[in-house]
């Protein structure tokens, strides 16, 4: 029998949020639901909440595409943890910018204060009309008709993907893990949501919690973090720059007057290896 095409990658996380990523820019990466779902389970595979692939640019705007998947093996268009570790793999000793092609449109990451660990990436505009969430009919997205248990009255946030922020007194209260998955689901949300829980700490301090659409809770959430900050600034609960508390770790988040969204945290580099080519394609996938 010919030899198992073996198939390098780096396995990443930005705060806890973890993520295995493959150099596809030479040769091109085929990605099946089924695979992403075997290689990310923690038990039998290598364990990730997204499956990243670096792609050779299809046009001159960007330095590298990429594609995300979640755990579940869904494509989403944006996580801003994942671009603070491609940015650590790719801009070596340079500071940048590096424009990093997403589903979300082209996001630019640089290192940041000139520490060789900590990264920035400019997350685009918050968007924040009923139909750019989206959601399944027009609403106040300052205040979502939404409620589940002790959870009521979110803010919707579209980071590149939808958010809905519910802001609380005590976030470890919260059981997310139960209330996440039916808020996620809610006929709301045509597209699925991620499910920030917040509260305020300090001043524009904010401790958050997330469960993440197609990956679950997370010990990070990098566009929920960005949501979180937008959603707290337009309730009046903080200014326009806030520190943001995760299980993880933290985050500095600036939502500038032009609209666009600054994250700054760390990336760390956790393992190399190799796995055979036909786990991410593997049978039973789409």
């Amino acid at each position: 029998m010919p030899p198992m095409a073996m198939r390098e990658f780096i396995k990443m996380h930005g705060l806890g949020n973890d993520f295995v990523i493959v150099d596809a820019r030479h040769n091109p990466l085929t990605v099946s639901d089924a695979g992403t779902r075997r290689l990310s389970d923690r038990h039998t595979g290598i364990g990730f909440d997204q499956l990243i692939a670096m792609d050779s640019p299809a046009n001159g705007e960007s330095d590298v595409d990429v594609r995300i998947f979640n755990s579940d093996g869904g494509e989403v268009d944006a996580c801003g943890n994942a671009m603070r570790c491609v940015a650590h793999l790719l801009l070596d000793d340079d500071d940048g910018p590096l424009a990093i092609r997403t589903g979300a449109g082209l996001l630019h990451a640089w290192r940041s204060d000139g520490d060789p660990r900590e990264y920035a990436v400019d997350m685009g505009p918050a968007r924040d009309a009923w139909q750019d969430i989206p959601l399944a009919r027009e609403c106040d997205t300052d205040h979502l008709p939404l409620s589940l248990e002790m959870l009521s009255d979110p803010v919707a946030v579209n980071m590149g993907n939808p958010h809905a922020v519910f802001f609380v007194d005590d976030v470890d209260a919260v059981p997310i893990e139960t209330l996440g998955p039916q808020l996620e689901h809610d006929p709301l949300f045509p597209e699925l949501a991620n499910i920030g829980v917040a509260q305020l700490t300090g001043d524009n301090a904010l401790r958050l919690r997330v469960w993440e659409r197609g990956a679950g809770l997370t010990l990070a959430c990098g566009s929920g973090a960005c949501a979180a900050a937008v959603a707290a600034h337009r309730r009046g609960l903080t200014r326009r720059e806030v520190h943001i508390t995760v299980d993880g770790g933290a985050l500095c988040i600036h939502w500038r007057e032009d609209g666009h969204v600054i994250m700054s945290g760390p990336a760390e580099e956790s393992f190399r290896g190799t796995v055979g080519e036909d786990q991410f394609s593997g049978p039973g996938g789409s």
